[in-house]
């Protein structure tokens, strides 16, 4: 059911499809590779139906092995590296039966494996009814874990052929930034999406402002899907001023809130770049999504495969990927089969903005706060480079108002505090002014390049 996938990517040929290290792969090197893969998989024993983790940078063998693995009919689990503690929660989530770490890193501390790849058996059983469901289907999955940054990580079972379904015939081959890695439905779809077209994927080892700059300059990339997060991060370094970024023709940006203002300073810094707000979920694959403009925050969603309503502010969205359900919680689907995402939003007419997360809502005395909107009015200010507001529990209001800050330039923290007090005093209603300043040098994003926010 998903042999069409490498079928297509065989009429490529001789095209570019990864770049990796430097060094720019052909579809046919690609292809050569995942047969290697598949040799290595048959030799082991790896079945249908099995729950495979994957671990490695996002490279040719990651992307080569991830092929294969679908086209074994595994159940694959893609995983960064990560601290043990982090590493054996996953595992443990889900029930992971075999562990390949690619290029055989740990290969010195034994196990079953070659020079290039290291494949351990855990001795575990996966069971969980979910896995059932794909291998009644024989079909392959795909297990894919939330960020984690306020609680314990959901874990998402998708079906890959329902995923592999999103794409179509091929139409305009382009050359993309592998921002996202593959352990992220982000970055699922980058790579599914460039090679279903003929496209080139250029990944990155390491994601800053200057080494992004300088690969889209040397690699003549032309679209780079990314975060409002890292985008602000570009704009504070100056790093599009240093680097010829003249083939970009798309910046996609997604999985949390855009400032405003950061959106109108990134469309005055890439003239003629066109700017898209994306919308997707790991539990519901990646919206059709048009903004209104380049420098508006209002976007229209669906399209072919895709649905929504707004109950109360909030959104549900009705997908044909849709997840067959998480792992380790229940699944907040409607009768319809409506997705509760807890994006609090706003409508006009058919466009829609989306304001947060509904468990980021600051609740002041029954009022409610969206921390995008204080963030957007705390970056007006030329003092703050970056800013992340938060709710902080008040015995008399319920919540007030937290706002860390990083700055441009060194300052008193006490006359940080005031100026933001001023600032926000003559923009927001007096509720939502930060009662409580700080200033870090510290980052204030997550490995995913998005906003961590923490409620106390």
């Amino acid at each position: 059911m998903t042999a069409w996938f490498l079928e297509r990517m065989h009429g490529f040929g001789s095209a570019d499809a990864i770049v990796f290290d430097g060094r720019t792969y052909s579809y046919a090197e690609l292809l050569e590779s995942t047969a290697q893969w598949q040799e290595f998989l048959e030799e082991k024993g790896v079945r249908a139906g099995q729950v495979v983790a994957l671990e490695g940078p996002s490279g040719i063998e990651s992307c080569a092995g991830l092929l294969a693995l679908v086209a074994r009919g595994a159940i694959i689990v893609p995983m960064t590296p990560l601290p043990d503690a982090k590493r054996t929660e996953f595992h443990e989530i889900a029930e992971v039966e075999i562990t390949v770490t690619v290029g055989g890193a740990l290969g010195k501390d034994g196990g079953d494996g070659g020079d290039r790849h290291l494949l351990r058996h855990t001795g575990r059983t996966a069971d969980h009814e979910l896995y059932g469901e794909l291998r009644t289907a024989r079909t392959p999955g795909l297990v894919l874990f939330s960020s984690g940054t306020t609680g314990r990580s959901k874990a998402t079972v998708l079906d890959m052929t329902k995923v592999l379904g999103r794409y179509g015939e091929a139409r305009r081959p382009l050359r993309t930034l592998g921002f996202l890695n593959l352990d992220h439905i982000g970055g699922i779809n980058t790579l599914l999406h460039t090679l279903s077209q003929g496209g080139t994927l250029v990944t990155l080892a390491d994601r800053t402002p200057d080494t992004v700059c300088a690969a889209v300059a040397a690699h003549r990339i032309e679209v780079l899907p990314t975060t409002p997060t890292f985008l602000n991060m570009l704009l504070i370094s100056g790093a599009h001023r240093e680097h010829d970024l003249s083939s970009l023709r798309l910046v996609t940006y997604g999985t949390e809130p855009m400032p405003l203002g950061v959106l109108q300073r990134l469309d005055a810094a890439l003239p003629g770049v066109r700017l898209k707000q994306t919308y997707g979920l790991s539990e519901l694959g990646i919206l059709p999504t048009r903004s209104r403009d380049n420098d508006s925050l209002w976007v229209k969603l669906g399209g072919e495969g895709f649905d929504y309503r707004i109950r109360d502010g909030i959104l549900w969205i009705r997908s044909d990927m849709a997840m067959l359900g998480y792992l380790n919680a229940p699944a907040p689907f409607d009768d319809e089969g409506y997705f509760n995402t807890q994006d609090a939003v706003e409508t006009d007419g058919d466009y829609v903005r989306i304001l947060g997360r509904k468990s980021e809502i600051i609740n002041v005395a029954g009022e409610k706060v969206y921390p995008s909107e204080v963030e957007d009015v705390l970056l007006e200010m030329d003092l703050i480079a970056d800013a992340t507001v938060s709710g902080r529990h008040s015995h008399v209001t319920g919540q007030v108002v937290q706002a860390t800050v990083k700055l441009t330039r060194p300052a008193d923290p006490r006359e940080v505090a005031r100026r933001v007090r001023e600032h926000c005093g003559a923009r927001l209603q007096p509720y939502k002014v930060p009662l409580l300043v700080q200033v870090s040098q510290d980052d204030q994003h997550s490995e995913r390049f998005k906003k961590i926010r923490s409620a106390a």
